[in-house]
């Protein structure tokens, strides 16, 4: 099968991938009074007495909105509003089918963050939490941050923390297997955008002292003025050695290399100045920065991806719709780097000690428990 052309003809027959389906039936009068004038009434003066009501009486606690401005799609770049359109209509399906969260996917013809930082708190009355989605970096960091201090509901931006729980629950199970710790082992992280940020933050927050992060340009150093605001705090934080250089020199010596950066650029020459065991994390789609066979053929230990066609796979699915179902339950307001943790600890949990092998390391995005482990992480 053409995956590529099948997507295009499913997508232009069906216009799209979500619909909007009432919940009650309007087929009288008497249902029409009920569900609008003069019988909406009711709810809507009620809400106006205690705001706290729209929870009951309307969709606002089981719904969310996935908002992007695309600029920032995976694989694509700086496509528009309507390009990266698909993606959160996507997004919104995978909300529903995985976790029965409804979600509307929003595309906004603004790239200023201050100006959606303002349209998403003028629409936020209606949802329960905002799914930020394909939003360039630095500016998504802003708008998060933003949001998060603003808003009673929770924000949360998929390219960051989808991946970054997603990576720790992998690192996780992975360091059982060659028997290292956190604290202990040296990551150079490659690509210095959304994701390889967040995914130092949140690695440092579970215990890691020695991550190394790269761009094009090289290994971050602290006092680079040359680094975005983002960049120059994760760069205080990180490379306490000070190591200098580009790529194949960087990466020598590491125990984990994580790429979330584009493919090819890894070689099995590379892999074999890593230390025994190493761990590859080649997540450029859809091309990985290392093939899985390249990355054996150079001594790598355990190689994982982004893709389903490989082994391992590390996918952000195995991490939003569980969030939200969680967030929205639980009316929790602020996802902390705890909740991050515990669903990062509950995911590589559902891997049995019996099981888990170099093969192995990270449950399948349609285990039927994932959501349920994220959820709960959320509720402790």
């Amino acid at each position: 099968m053409d995956v590529k052309q099948e997507s295009l003809r499913l997508h232009k027959e069906k216009m799209g991938e979500i619909e909007i389906k009432g919940k009650f039936n309007v087929e009288n009068k008497e249902d029409l009074s009920i569900v609008y004038t003069p019988g909406v009434a009711a709810p809507c003066l009620e809400i106006a007495a205690d705001k706290e009501k729209v929870y009951d009486y309307t969709l606002k606690g089981r719904t969310i909105a996935v908002i992007t401005n695309g600029t920032a799609v995976l694989g694509l770049g700086d496509i528009g509003p309507e390009g990266g359109l698909p993606v959160v209509e996507a997004k919104a399906l995978l909300h529903k089918e995985f976790a029965g969260v409804d979600a509307f996917p929003i595309a906004l013809n603004e790239n200023d963050p201050d100006k959606i930082v303002e349209i998403c708190k003028s629409i936020a009355p209606g949802f329960g939490g905002i799914h930020l989605e394909d939003i360039k970096a630095p500016e998504c960091f802003k708008i998060e941050e933003r949001l998060i201090k603003e808003l009673d509901i929770p924000v949360y931006h998929d390219d960051q923390h989808g991946t970054s729980i997603a990576v720790l629950a992998g690192l996780f199970n992975s360091l059982k297997i060659v028997d290292k710790k956190i604290e202990d082992i040296k990551i150079l992280i490659n690509g210095a955008g959304a994701s390889g940020i967040a995914i130092a933050k949140l690695l440092i927050a579970a215990g890691a002292k020695n991550i190394v992060l790269a761009d094009i340009n090289g290994a971050l150093v602290a006092g680079d003025n040359s680094l975005n605001e983002p960049q120059k705090e994760i760069a205080a934080m990180t490379n306490k050695e000070r190591e200098v250089g580009k790529l194949e020199e960087i990466i020598k010596n590491k125990d984990v290399f994580i790429g979330v950066s584009v493919g090819n650029i890894v070689t099995k020459e590379m892999i074999q100045t890593m230390n025994k065991d190493s761990i590859i994390f080649a997540l450029a789609n859809p091309i990985p920065e290392i093939l899985p066979s390249e990355a054996k053929k150079g001594g790598a230990r355990i190689v994982s991806t982004g893709r389903g066609d490989f082994k391992n796979q590390v996918n952000n699915l195995l991490v939003f719709p569980g969030i939200f179902k969680g967030a929205l339950k639980g009316r929790v307001t602020n996802i902390t780097d705890e909740m991050k943790i515990n669903a990062a600890k509950g995911i590589a949990s559902l891997i049995s000690s019996k099981d888990l092998n170099e093969d192995n390391i990270i449950p399948s995005v349609f285990n039927k428990e994932v959501v349920d482990v994220v959820a709960n992480s959320l509720l402790k």
